[in-house]
């Protein structure tokens, strides 16, 4: 009796989720029975149901978390992961049909949610089917969320009740290692590929490699030896945006719905892994990697199948059964905060926001040696976001210029660390010399290799950047030193970083928290100058930023995370009677004195009035919280004017 179409789910001992399709992951159907086309409506709705019991996603591997070799081929996985490039639509098998050259009997197959057709015995792909069908699917490269912070990594882990060890059902020939030992992996000899081409059928049609027998073909690794089989002069480059990036880098197969995605949008993913080997091998020559690829992907460059294709041990394909945006990637909320039942958590952290508030400007007077008046503005900072653009000014931006900071000390290095520890991604940027005119800002377009190479500014949006421009000392920036002086500029002024395409420039809007330090006034643009004055000089700065965060409780410290996450979120609205109130106040100012405030001025009041409304998660603006930002605003000028006349110059 020929086996019934369907889906196996298998929860094991050790509480994971594992998928199985039929016959070593085969989903097949008799031929006389034809294709059942509501399969895959049902696979998504089963999954998208389990998902929804309690803790659910808590079970399911992420491979954020898990080691690579720890995880079953064609297991269901989760990834949370930024898209990084978009590589073109591919073509593969949805249902093709196999042949078994004894009986001459015909089983349907299905071909979705994998990378390789694999046949029985006896069995051999019938090409010529007119029950082939041929669909589409888009391939997105992911990389995880660049500058996520360590804490961030450990709430997930700890959270994560997935408890996985090595998979004893696909052993491979060799000791499998890390993501980071991978690159220096080498796939199987020459020699020992013939002895697997004289013992198995293989070949490539509509996106997926098949191969004649059952058994995979497994990889050797030599650890004194390069890529030779993949032409890689180099260890295969992953493309991260920043650098010191670990984790795995996924080939993500989307099956529905991949419009509603764009490049830097980041996600969670739930889908079927893929690991096969018989994805690694790549030919030297023209003639063997023809007999593997497909024949329209023939026409590749070297270069483009190298990057295409990547060995599956060190870029895994997902291919995906639910994808979901996310809001954001701090672990301590509910991942949707619009949703019915996130409502409760708001509601009741909403209620305790006033004493949170309190200690997270204590907190953050200490870290900045004992001023308030910046630390209230550091606050608005790290809550401001883009909330809307008119044409194309960002509204809601908030870039700080925290001026007064010691040169060449560790300063906005522990400042960093403090920030790094309350915000879900971050990245130190040193504005050195040798930096702004060495380092890749800009992604730009490879046309070789057709793949967009990363830059430092492709980061996910809600990145706070710290740039630390008291390193910057005299010297001669070279062309490419201004040019990213340039895109640090449109990244700060327009939100929004231009792309590389070589014969043209495309803009990629954004929403990154740029923070600056500097011993004057800064050379970059800023929204806001407060200069800093200090109370306090410790004399060892490490153990001081030290103590302060060891004196710090967990608990609180997790309050200040989720404070400093959640007030982006709320929505905000200024009444008609406001509105009025504002804008007599400002006609009455430009009366007394018509060069105190501009229109300029009067924007800044309203945008430092916005972010201290919320920080006190209060969504509408009051006529206490005006005249309170009046007064933010009226001190941060004094201090400038002082500090001016100190030194006899601008700042």
């Amino acid at each position: 009796m020929a086996p019934k179409c369907g889906v196996k789910i298998k929860l094991n001992r050790q509480s994971w989720w594992t998928l199985y399709w039929f016959r070593e992951c085969d989903v097949i159907v008799p031929a006389q029975n034809g294709v059942n086309p509501g399969w895959e409506k049902k696979v998504i709705e089963y999954f998208k149901e389990k998902l929804k019991e309690n803790n659910a996603p808590k079970w399911v591997p992420s491979l954020n978390e898990v080691p690579l070799h720890y995880l079953k081929p064609n297991s269901f996985v989760k990834f949370r992961c930024m898209i990084q490039d978009m590589f073109d639509p591919e073509f593969y098998m949805g249902v093709y049909e196999t042949v078994n050259r004894n009986t001459k009997a015909r089983v349907l197959h299905f071909g979705k949610y994998r990378d390789v057709a694999e046949c029985g015995p006896q069995q051999e792909v019938d090409l010529n089917s007119p029950r082939t069908t041929t669909l589409e699917r888009q391939t997105f490269y992911c990389v995880p969320v660049p500058g996520e912070s360590t804490w961030v990594k450990e709430v997930y882990v700890n959270t994560n009740q997935a408890r996985v060890s090595p998979s004893t059902s696909y052993t491979p020939s060799r000791h499998k290692r890390s993501y980071e030992d991978d690159e220096d992996m080498d796939l199987q000899p020459n020699k020992q590929k013939e002895q697997h081409a004289g013992t198995r059928q293989a070949g490539s049609v509509g996106g997926l490699q098949w191969c004649g027998e059952p058994k995979r073909l497994e990889t050797e690794a030599s650890s004194g030896q390069q890529l030779n089989s993949l032409n890689l002069s180099s260890p295969f480059d992953l493309n991260f945006p920043l650098p010191g990036e670990k984790g795995p880098a996924c080939l993500v197969k989307v099956y529905e719905d991949w419009d509603c995605f764009k490049v830097n949008d980041v996600l969670e993913l739930y889908g079927i892994l893929s690991v096969d080997p018989v994805l690694s091998i790549l030919n030297n020559d023209e003639r063997d990697a023809s007999s593997l690829l497909d024949p329209m992907e023939c026409t590749d460059t070297a270069e483009e199948q190298r990057v295409h294709s990547p060995p599956a041990s060190l870029v895994p394909r997902i291919h995906v059964v639910l994808a979901q945006k996310l809001q954001h990637i701090n672990p301590l909320l509910p991942a949707c905060l619009n949703k019915e039942e996130s409502k409760t958590f708001v509601s009741s952290f909403m209620s305790e926001l006033s004493p949170v508030r309190a200690e997270l400007l204590g907190f953050l007077t200490h870290a900045l040696l004992g001023d308030s008046l910046a630390a209230e503005y550091l606050i608005l900072h790290l809550i401001s976001t883009v909330y809307t653009r008119r044409d194309v000014l960002p509204l809601g931006k908030f870039t700080v210029n925290l001026s007064g900071c010691p040169r060449n000390s560790t300063f906005t290095e522990h400042l960093y660390r403090i920030i790094q520890h309350l915000v879900p991604a971050s990245f130190h940027l040193q504005m050195t010399i040798a930096n702004m005119n060495h380092l890749k800002f800009i992604p730009h377009k490879d046309y070789t290799a057709n793949r967009l190479v990363s830059g430092l500014l492709q980061l996910p949006s809600n990145t706070s950047l710290v740039i630390d421009e008291t390193l910057l000392e005299q010297g001669q920036l070279d062309t490419p030193g201004v040019h990213n002086v340039t895109a640090l500029s449109n990244l700060i002024t327009w939100q929004k970083v231009d792309y590389d395409f070589s014969y043209h420039q495309m803009e990629f809007p954004c929403n990154i928290n740029v923070f600056i330090t500097s011993e004057g006034r800064s050379l970059l643009p800023a929204d806001c100058q407060i200069h800093l004055q200090p109370q306090l000089i410790p004399p060892n700065m490490e153990e001081y930023m030290n103590s302060l965060l060891s004196a710090v409780l967990p608990s609180v410290l997790n309050k200040f995370r989720i404070y400093l996450t959640l007030l982006r979120f709320l929505d905000y609205s200024i009444s008609d009677e406001i509105t009025k109130a504002v804008e007599d106040d400002f006609v009455e100012m430009r009366k007394n004195d018509p060069q105190s405030i501009t229109a300029d001025d009067l924007h800044q009041l309203l945008i430092v009035a916005r972010f201290l409304s919320l920080s006190a998660g209060q969504t509408t603006l009051s006529r206490e919280r005006w005249l309170r930002a009046k007064q933010l605003e009226s001190l941060r000028r004094t201090r400038l004017q002082q500090q001016k006349c100190v030194n006899g110059n601008e700042l």
